[in-house]
């Protein structure tokens, strides 16, 4: 046999001996388990959420994923007060700059109506029902947008580190066990894409009241969102329920 023919034979023996191994788009060595076909992480959090690797709509990590106005389900082309599911205005147009509101009507997740020059008491709602949860309604039945709480507990008791994946910029969030999820910079959107990239607005199922958090100048008309940027900041704070934002979920139960 000559050394050509040996040297095939040895390469092949090597080959046949080494393990496969499959690399997907979430290689980051976290083991993520998997549920209803999505991928979640134990960050070892007080208390015990687990969160989903990939954004609603995405199908890895860096992936943006869909946009929805806080309380919708499906995604849109704009994302405007006009075309809100939760809220009617109606506008008295006094020039290009200035007008004035003739009604102020909110069909969920309000205090109260402003009709006919009348407040008329709402529903007093602050968390979003299951109908109206876009990782729910998206994702399947364990599925979850994540409360305040959530939000301010991935905040306060991970390590935040700004980084890229695959060419994406975002942070790496970490657990005190050292798993990790890693949530892209992927702006928002009301008639365009804007500040991707750079800043993120993730959607908690929460809407702004003085019963949860007091935050100056938030109202009914808003929800709180995890806020990070591309100055290393990454903080609770608040966007109008109309805007378009992205969602990273949380499992409901353990099991």
């Amino acid at each position: 046999m000559d050394f050509t023919m040996k040297k095939m034979l040895l390469l092949l023996a090597v080959a046949l001996t080494m393990p496969f191994v499959f690399i997907s788009c979430d290689d980051d060595k976290n083991e993520p388990a998997v549920h209803d076909n999505h991928e979640y992480v134990d960050l070892g959090l007080p208390s015990g959420t687990l969160w989903a690797t990939c954004n609603v709509g995405a199908d890895c990590p860096e992936e943006y994923g869909d946009y929805f106005a806080w309380g919708e389900t499906t995604p849109k082309d704009v994302y405007e007060w006009q075309n809100y599911k939760w809220a009617h205005w109606v506008y008295d147009t006094i020039s290009d700059h200035f007008y004035h509101l003739v009604e102020e009507r909110w069909f969920k997740y309000s205090n109260w109506s402003w009709i006919n020059n009348t407040s008329v008491e709402g529903d007093g709602k602050t968390e979003l029902e299951l109908e109206d949860d876009a990782a729910y309604v998206n994702m399947g039945s364990n599925w979850r947008m994540p409360t305040l709480e959530q939000l301010q507990e991935l905040v306060e008791k991970c390590n935040w580190e700004r980084t890229q994946k695959n060419g994406v910029n975002g942070y790496l969030v970490t657990g005190r066990n050292g798993k990790s999820i890693f949530l892209p910079a992927a702006g928002g959107r009301s008639s365009r894409l804007y500040h991707d990239g750079r800043c993120a607005y993730y959607w908690s199922r929460t809407r702004c009241s003085s019963d949860k958090l007091t935050i100056e100048a938030a109202d009914q008309g808003d929800a709180y969102i995890l806020f990070f940027n591309e100055w290393g900041e990454q903080e609770i704070w608040y966007d109008s329920r109309y805007v378009g934002n992205t969602i990273r979920a949380v499992r409901a139960t353990r099991k």
